[in-house]
C-alpha cells in the first residue's frame, strides 16, 4: 500500500526537529533522524558530518521493508522495532504512526534500554505530530475542494444557446 505524500508546516517541521533534538540529548545518541518509508529524509540532528545521510535513509527504508518481507512470511504484520549492534555503533529502528521510520544511532556511552525508553516518549510525541499535519492536510484539502470552482461555473444554459444561435 502506497501512502500519500506528506506534506510538512513550517510549525510541525520545528516540533518535529525539536522532539528529535530532546530525543538525542536525553538518550544520549550521537544521531537522530527521521526518514519516510520511501527513503527520503525528513529531519536529523546530531553529528552528521561523518554519514551520508541520503544513504543511511534510502537503506534505512529498504531495511524496513525486507523487514516487513520477513514478518510476513512467519504470520507477523510488521516488526516495529529493529536494532542492529556493532562494534562501536548501534542502530535502533522504530515504526512511527506506521508512516515513518525514527532512527537512531548510538554508541557505548548510553544503553539500549536508555534509549528504548527515550524512543518511546519521541515516539508518543511525533505520532501527536503527525496526526496534526494529518488534520491540518485534511482542513486544506477541505478548503481547497470548496474554493474551486470550475473555469465552466459561470457559463449557463442562456449563454450557450446565445453561442451557437449567432
Amino acid at each position: 500500500m502506497t501512502l500519500p505524500d506528506l506534506v510538512l508546516y513550517d510549525d510541525e517541521f520545528r516540533k518535529i526537529k525539536d522532539s528529535l533534538q530532546r530525543l538525542a540529548s536525553d538518550a544520549n545518541a550521537n544521531v537522530v533522524f527521521l526518514v519516510d518509508k520511501n527513503g527520503q529524509q525528513i529531519a536529523a540532528v546530531g553529528d552528521l558530518t561523518t554519514l551520508d545521510t541520503t544513504s543511511l535513509a534510502s537503506l534505512t527504508a529498504g531495511n524496513v521493508a525486507a523487514t516487513d518481507g520477513l514478518a510476513r512470511l512467519i504470520g507477523e504484520r510488521e516488526f516495529s522495532i529493529l536494532f542492529h549492534e556493532g562494534e562501536r555503533d548501534n542502530i535502533h529502528i522504530s515504526i512511527v504512526a506506521q508512516r515513518v521510520i525514527l532512527v537512531v544511532i548510538f554508541d557505548e556511552r548510553t544503553s539500549l534500554g536508555l534509549v528504548r525508553l527515550r524512543v518511546r516518549r519521541a515516539m508518543s510525541e511525533l505520532e501527536k505530530i503527525f496526526e496534526d499535519i494529518a488534520r491540518k492536510a485534511e482542513k486544506e484539502k477541505q478548503v481547497l475542494a470548496a474554493d474551486f470552482d470550475s473555469p465552466f461555473a459561470e457559463i449557463t444554459d442562456e449563454d450557450i444557446d446565445r453561442l451557437f444561435s449567432e
